[in-house]
């Protein structure tokens, strides 16, 4: 064949399998897009925020089958059949695995993947909250076989006087902080104390109701009962608040004092690093020691009655002096550095989980997320040798708690 009649054979042939292959590109480059396009996104976004409030709804079930298991516990001396207390731990583990899953899908990997994972949870969910409610029916019916109402009613009336005992009074501590702190320090302790008053009184009101009721054969004492654990359970909730609460503030007291004096040392060590830079960057981090000394002084004026916030504020700048010192620092000061900044960083961010800790109670899935990489920096820095990875971790978890705290106030604004 000459060139002339292979070229009249081959030409259309090659068009028609160039543009197919033209057109096979172009249906796979579109198909790649639509899937990266906003729509794709937004019907992932769609899936995660379906598979955070599955995460919300175990999240509450473990907490309350947590008190369930307490309260069968304290009602009948562990004689119960464990599938509440084995329930529990599978859930605990579905729901501390699916957190996990959880944090992995955010808007930087594709929507595909977001919506898989997404679907995973909402099925692990789903099977953990059958296993409880399959548990709570095994629990029920064993109750309803083998306790009487009023043996029920007896041991409820037993935990509430033994939990009365270990409370003492709690007004004492709010009032031993009421007068040498400003309010702002006791604030929180205040509304834990008032927790702790309200969920004991309506514990009491719970247990008199289901007295009325025992002696009726038609009706359980079981949900009256499980009410009034809910209130002592609360009640002993806010009195640990309130523990902790005083605790952070009777510690901050005590350190304050040397918390500015590794702060003014550091700005002194400070000094000594600048003297060797450049001009310019000796301006700038002059500028910079400046404006942190002068608001060193400011919150020693305070530190007497605004421990915790004057430990709080001392712990930043020490992060905006380690900023603006940058790399100028040899291994050896950054080491003697991070030691000393490592106890005031722990404690802002134990204050700010604790802060947290309340705020996300009835907060969705994203700010319980960013609360537990808060708890999990802060046992990162407890447990670090070094102490720069020490600090670093502290300071994580201090950002992380307050990620929490706004997406917890988010929450509840976007509620109401």
């Amino acid at each position: 064949m000459t060139p002339e009649e292979v070229w009249a054979w081959a030409g259309p042939a090659l068009v028609v399998f160039g543009a197919a292959a033209v057109l096979s590109t172009a249906a796979i480059w579109a198909l790649r897009r639509s899937r990266r396009s906003p729509r794709a996104r937004a019907a992932a976004e769609a899936e995660r925020t379906k598979a955070g409030s599955a995460l919300v709804r175990l999240d509450n079930a473990v907490d309350e089958l947590d008190l369930e298991v307490g309260l069968s516990g304290a009602l009948y001396d562990g004689t119960a059949p464990p599938s509440l207390r084995r329930a529990r731990i599978t859930a605990q583990r579905a729901r501390d695995d699916a957190f996990e899953q959880f944090r992995t899908v955010t808007g930087h990997i594709h929507p595909d993947e977001v919506r898989r994972v997404s679907r995973l949870i909402v099925t692990r969910v789903d099977a953990a909250l059958g296993t409880i409610e399959h548990a709570r029916r095994e629990h029920t019916d064993w109750v309803s076989r083998n306790v009487t109402a009023g043996a029920q009613l007896e041991a409820a009336r037993d935990r509430a006087t033994r939990l009365r005992r270990e409370l003492g009074d709690p007004e004492a501590l709010l009032t031993e902080l009421s007068a040498r702190f400003a309010p702002s320090e006791w604030a929180a302790a205040e509304h834990a104390t008032r927790e702790v008053v309200a969920a004991l009184a309506e514990g009491d009101r719970l247990l008199t109701e289901a007295a009325q009721h025992v002696t009726d054969p038609t009706r359980s004492v079981l949900p009256d009962l499980a009410r009034a654990e809910r209130e002592l359970r609360r009640a002993e909730v806010a009195a640990r608040t309130l523990e902790e609460n005083h605790r952070l503030v009777t510690d901050a007291a005590m350190a304050v004092g040397e918390e500015l004096e590794t702060a003014r040392a550091a700005l002194g060590q400070a000094g000594e690093v600048r003297a060797k830079l450049e001009p310019d960057d000796a301006e700038r981090l002059g500028a910079e020691m400046r404006q942190i000394a002068e608001s060193l002084g400011q919150w020693a004026a305070r530190a007497g009655r605004e421990p915790t916030a004057t430990v709080d504020a001392v712990a930043r700048l020490r992060g905006r002096l380690d900023l603006a010192m940058g790399d100028a620092r040899t291994a050896q000061q950054r080491l003697r550095g991070a030691r000393t900044a490592l106890p005031g960083s722990l404690a802002a961010a134990r204050a700010a989980i604790a802060r947290a800790e309340t705020a996300v109670a009835h907060a969705g899935a994203d700010a319980r997320v960013r609360l537990a990489a808060a708890q999990d920096e802060l046992a990162q820095a407890r447990g670090a040798a070094d102490p720069v990875a020490a600090l670093d971790a502290a300071r994580r978890a201090l950002r992380h708690a307050e990620d929490a705290s706004a997406l917890a106030d988010y929450d509840r604004l976007t509620r109401d």
